[in-house]
This record gives C-alpha cells, sequence and structure tokens, in this order.
C-alpha cells in the first residue's frame, strides 16, 4: 500500500513539475516579446502603427504601418475557414455518422496524412500547381494571391476541423442516437438535433483549433499570398499577412533597431489576436456544453 502511494505522489509531483515549466516556458516567451515589441511605442504612435498603411521599414525614419498587413491576415484566415468549417465539421459526420466503418478505415488515414505534411510542401504545391492555374482560369494578374494563399490553408485546417470534430462526435453517447431513432426521428434528424448539439462544444473547439492554425501559420502564405503590403481589394490581390513579414525580414532587421522591435510588436498583435479566438471560442463552447447538458 505504501509503494502503491509512493508511486502515485511521483506521479503527481511529475506531472506538476511538467505543466510549471510548461506554463513558466510560455511565460518566458510572452515576456521576450512584449520585452522586443514595446520599445517601437516609446516613441512611435500606435495608432500610426496599427492604421498606418504604409510599411517602408528601410528608410529614415521608418515608416510602420501595419494596417494592411493586419487585414491581409483576418481576410486570408476567414476564406480560408469559409471553405474549412463545413469541409471539416462534414467529413467528420460523414465520418462518423453515415460511413461504414470499413470506408473510415480507408478515408481517415489520409486526412490524418494531409495533417502531417509539412506547410513548406503545401506552399511549393500551391506555387507550382495552384497559383498558375488561378492565374489561367480567372485571367488573374498573378496566381500568389489572397484566394490561393486561402486555398492552401483551407487543406491545412480540414484535418485539425475534421480529426477534433470527429472525436467529439464520437464521445456523444449512443443511447441518445438510439432514443432518437426509437421516437420516429429519421437518421438526419438525428445528426442535426441530437448529436450536433451534443457535441457543440467540441465542434467549436476544433474550429478555433482550425482558425488558430490559419492566422498564425507563415510559409503558406510566404510563398502563396503574392508578398504584396497593400489592402485587398478582390480575392485576386496579392498581400502580405502579418506572419509573412516577420518571416521574410526579420533576419534583415538589425539589431535592436526600429523595424527590429516593429516586427516584434507584429508578434505582439498575432499573440493578442490567437489569444481573443481562444477566449471567445472558450466562451461559446462553455455556453454550448451547458446548454446541451440541461437539456440532456
Amino acid at each position: 500500500m505504501r509503494n502503491y502511494r509512493f508511486k502515485e505522489a511521483v506521479i503527481q509531483k511529475s506531472l506538476a513539475i511538467t505543466a510549471t515549466l510548461s506554463l513558466l516556458a510560455l511565460l518566458g516567451i510572452v515576456l521576450f516579446l512584449f520585452l522586443e515589441g514595446l520599445p517601437l511605442f516609446s516613441h512611435y504612435s500606435f495608432i500610426d502603427f496599427f492604421f498606418g498603411q504604409l510599411w517602408y521599414p528601410t528608410e529614415e525614419p521608418g515608416v510602420f504601418g501595419i494596417f494592411p498587413l493586419f487585414v491581409g491576415s483576418i481576410a486570408v484566415t476567414v476564406l480560408s475557414s469559409a471553405f474549412a468549417i463545413p469541409l471539416g465539421v462534414f467529413t467528420a459526420i460523414y465520418l462518423n455518422e453515415i460511413a461504414h466503418s470499413n470506408t473510415r478505415r480507408i478515408i481517415k488515414p489520409f486526412i490524418e496524412l494531409l495533417a502531417a505534411l509539412p506547410s513548406v510542401v503545401l506552399g511549393f504545391l500551391g506555387m507550382v500547381l495552384l497559383a498558375p492555374f488561378l492565374q489561367e482560369v480567372f485571367n488573374a494578374d498573378t496566381g500568389l494571391n489572397l484566394l490561393n494563399a486561402a486555398i492552401v490553408l483551407t487543406f491545412m485546417s480540414v484535418p485539425t476541423i475534421c480529426s477534433i470534430s470527429e472525436d467529439a462526435l464520437h464521445a456523444v453517447p449512443g443511447s441518445l442516437r438510439e432514443g432518437s431513432l426509437a421516437l420516429g426521428a429519421t437518421r438526419w434528424q438525428t445528426i442535426r438535433r441530437v448529436v450536433l448539439p451534443a457535441a457543440l462544444s467540441g465542434i467549436g473547439t476544433a474550429i478555433m483549433l482550425g482558425m488558430s492554425r490559419a492566422i498564425g501559420e507563415t510559409m503558406v502564405v510566404l510563398m502563396c499570398a503574392g508578398g504584396a503590403g497593400i489592402l485587398p481589394d478582390s480575392l485576386f490581390a496579392p498581400i502580405r499577412p502579418m506572419p509573412a513579414s516577420i518571416a521574410a525580414e526579420m533576419a534583415e532587421a538589425p539589431f535592436r533597431s526600429d523595424h527590429y522591435h516593429a516586427l516584434f510588436a507584429i508578434g505582439i498583435l498575432l499573440f493578442l489576436l490567437t489569444l481573443c479566438f481562444n477566449i471567445i471560442a472558450s466562451r461559446i463552447a462553455e455556453k454550448h456544453r451547458q446548454v446541451g447538458t440541461s437539456s440532456l
């Protein structure tokens, strides 16, 4: 008995230490980000930084207006989410509720394999295959544009949304489905009115993670978005999201220069934006979890 209690205490302490180290690592990253980014605002207005429409960091003095970069990030995230959310959720519903077990065993590994593909490979495919196709079919000025980046980001987000949504659907008790069918509901009515509301919190988490990956993705938008720091006026306009600017310019920015601090300030904005997504999604998921529990 003592040996069992000792092992349990060791496991608890190990888990507590691991969790503490993770929190400290996150805290260190956040502190470093703020310490390197906030010095820019000691002499550069935040209003000019956020709402400025010109990004010329190499001029004297430098001009650091990130509004086109911010709009580009939001646009590509919203557009890719509009593609990825229905595809991911509907695929999860099909695999968990409709497909035969043999079909599920064939399709699911391919979805997981898509999630394992490196982003640079998807970005290369977007540059080499998708960009010429979009340019020719839509007679666009360039194939490296908002639509191209959104489509490639869709392929990155769908596996995350699909896998987590399927887990949430799988966790719904089978007795709920059986009770609904026994009362005369069709399979689609059971899915729409019983299964989906019960799994809504997990599906919301899946959507949150998919959008977080899209807004923070670097390599795909660096390779496929066109790299133009302008406000997009159509789906075929080249854009330059915030992560692409950090990746493209950090190696060239002089250490502790205004350009260097401005790139870290962009990182702060990305962090706050992702944090807001997580907080909003968590509140929505908690609300639907409570509603689903009370209705059952």
